[in-house]
């Protein structure tokens, strides 16, 4: 019994402190399909099948380049990436495609693309974290991604 009254006070505090937190509200995540594509002299995949064909390069004024990548596979669907440098700096990072053909994989796509994105222009590489629930998804990302910076070192 002497226990159980330090017991119920420390439980009851406990449960008042969390009932008092308050966390703020999470940023949004922009939906993959709303990044607007930039514009380029590349053409661009129109379908699946003509999505396999070599990566493109343009190069824009101001020594920027645009280097389209790969298309990596997954057991979830395809991953392709658009890089932008200037010099050797990625200024860009644009998913041209990511899995969508199930409704997980779009949720997924949709929560870990921007995720990658941002990883990507900090590290300034394809070496890149995995996003946690997204690892295929991070793994093709990353291996379009150094296929692209191999490309336009080349």
């Amino acid at each position: 019994m002497r226990r159980a009254i330090p017991v119920l006070a420390a439980t009851g505090g406990a449960l008042a402190l969390l009932a008092n937190f308050h966390t703020r509200p999470a940023a949004p995540v922009a939906s993959v399909a709303a990044v607007a594509p930039t514009t380029t002299t590349a053409p661009e995949p129109t379908s699946r099948s003509s999505a396999s064909s070599a990566p493109s390069t343009t190069t824009t004024p101001s020594d920027t380049k645009v280097v389209d990548g790969p298309v990596a596979s997954n057991d979830y669907g395809d991953v392709q990436v658009r890089v932008t440098l200037r010099g050797h700096q990625i200024i860009d990072v644009q998913a041209l495609q990511l899995p969508h053909d199930r409704s997980r994989s779009a949720s997924i796509s949709n929560f870990s693309g921007p995720i990658l994105r941002r990883e990507a222009l900090q590290a300034q590489s394809a070496q890149i974290d995995l996003v946690s629930g997204a690892t295929y998804t991070s793994e093709s990302y990353a291996e379009s991604l150094q296929g692209a910076l191999d490309k336009a070192n080349r």
